[in-house]
């Protein structure tokens, strides 16, 4: 058995694409921009950028404050890793490799802001307010981004693309 299967190089190179992006603009959005002196700031009547460290996992779920219940997540963030990087090695079609690299570069990202800032970086709020309505989504990253995109590509490549289960057509 061999340790890299036909598509995990397109995998790592997107992992590691996502990871570099997502370390980069969060980067320019703490140290250049300096997004917790300057508060929010406002792109578009719909998009602003504010700061918000997450210390637990996606959507804020499981807030974890102290250092072993941190470390008890990144653990858990290596070991899924390693998971979905034995499925990288094992996948032959190019978009169940692009989704997963996707996904292990997001993970990869917000676990290098566990270790270097003891919580993830998030800074992208879309939000809708009128006079009759008030919604603010949860304030996310571009690694977060990558997740859910790989995720809605492996659920694609699972019902209507190459890996779905296809019905047998009927002779006549």
């Amino acid at each position: 058995m061999t340790a890299f299967g036909p598509r995990t190089a397109l995998g790592l190179a997107i992992a590691a694409a996502a990871a570099i992006a997502d370390q980069a603009l969060k980067l320019w959005v703490l140290f250049i921009l300096d997004l917790q002196a300057v508060g929010i700031v406002r792109l578009t009547p719909f998009l602003d950028l504010v700061l918000v460290w997450n210390r637990g996992i996606s959507y804020g779920l499981f807030q974890q404050d102290g250092p072993l219940r941190q470390w008890a997540l990144l653990a858990l963030t290596v070991v899924a890793l390693g998971l979905l990087t034995l499925w990288l090695a094992r996948s032959t079609n190019r978009l169940t490799a692009i989704s997963l690299g996707l996904i292990i570069g997001g993970a990869i990202g917000n676990a290098i802001d566990r270790v270097a800032y003891g919580a993830v970086a998030d800074f992208i709020l879309f939000h809708i307010t009128t006079a009759t309505v008030s919604f603010r989504w949860y304030v996310f990253n571009l690694a977060d981004t990558a997740i859910v995109a790989g995720v809605a590509g492996l659920l694609y490549d699972a019902f209507i693309g190459h890996s779905a289960v296809k019905v047998p057509r009927s002779e006549g």
